[in-house]
């Protein structure tokens, strides 16, 4: 948990439920705050399955998976390759793409100067100004007004190199949750902001959540099968959170898969495993279940 990642704090508090949850079920826990020297505090506290909480950084980009690799230390979700694609929106996006999912429209920018005309083919804002590889939320804006697309590709840049750049889906937002080979449903977002930023994923009172979504049964279907066929294009395992935008014509674009979604008391893939059926401790046994079962065929 925790890491050097702009994504720190939501680390930490995703980190903490895990443990107090699989110490009161009787697993000696350790928490680690992954720095530096994460490989000699593995080695030196002897770690026999690593369940990871990090978000953001090298902890969700499959680095961190390759040295438990190395290590040969069982650990939770995704391999190094899916963890990789799914936190690269633009390599993700490619692969959705390639396999026949839908996804918003979309520029790839490596510098924050827009030259005229880079922006041809979406009709107008609203646009979506994004990191290329961060999560939570964390330097993303919407842009309604040309004028404004300068700042919002300034701030994206601050997180990384490039910065994607969407055409807004105007809609509904709904999450689905992914749990070994089945999705578990879904759950509809609608933030207090202008969209479910930082601040609305993580304060409480600052979303609204409907379980299930408010949908029609027949896209609801449609958008569990979408979830798990992105899950395995992108060779994802165990577990995952699916995005989608629902356009106002009932059409769903695919927004992101991720494959260490947020266990926070606000976090959503608690929420629909709830729903579902399964409260947070069986969700965490599962995962480690699924995990060592999964890594001993291997």
């Amino acid at each position: 948990m925790g890491g050097r990642s702009a994504e720190r704090e939501v680390s930490l508090a995703t980190g903490k439920p895990i443990a107090e949850t699989l110490s009161r079920l009787g697993y000696n826990v350790v928490t680690v705050d992954a720095g530096k020297d994460l490989p000699t505090v593995l080695a030196a506290e002897g770690i026999e399955f690593a369940f990871i909480a990090l978000h953001g950084g090298k902890g969700e980009n499959g680095a961190v998976q390759g040295l438990l690799e190395i290590m040969e230390i069982p650990y939770s979700g995704s391999g190094i390759l899916a963890s990789a694609l799914a936190m690269d929106k633009v390599m993700s996006k490619v692969i959705f793409q390639a396999a026949g999912i839908r996804v918003p429209s979309y520029r790839v920018l490596k510098t924050p100067l827009v030259e005229k005309g880079s922006f041809h083919d979406f009709s107008s804002p609203p646009l979506v100004v994004k990191p290329a590889a961060e999560g939570s939320s964390i330097g993303v804006s919407i842009v309604n007004d040309s004028q404004n697309l300068k700042p919002a590709l300034e701030n994206a840049f601050r997180y990384g190199d490039r910065v994607l750049v969407e055409k807004y889906i105007d809609g509904r937002e709904v999450h689905l949750g992914v749990l070994g080979n089945r999705s578990l449903g879904g759950v509809e977002v609608r933030p207090k902001s202008d969209f479910y930023n930082y601040e609305c994923k993580y304060t409480g009172g600052m979303t609204e959540y409907l379980l299930p979504p408010c949908i029609d049964d027949a896209l609801y279907e449609r958008l569990k099968v979408t979830a798990l066929n992105a899950h395995r294009a992108i060779g994802c395992r165990v577990y995952s959170r699916v995005d989608f935008r629902i356009d106002v014509n009932g059409e769903p674009f695919l927004l992101e898969v991720n494959t260490l979604p947020g266990m926070t008391p606000t976090s959503l893939l608690p929420k629909i495993a709830r729903a579902a059926g399964i409260e947070f401790d069986k969700l965490l046994e599962e995962i480690i279940g699924t995990s060592l079962e999964l890594q001993e065929k291997r």
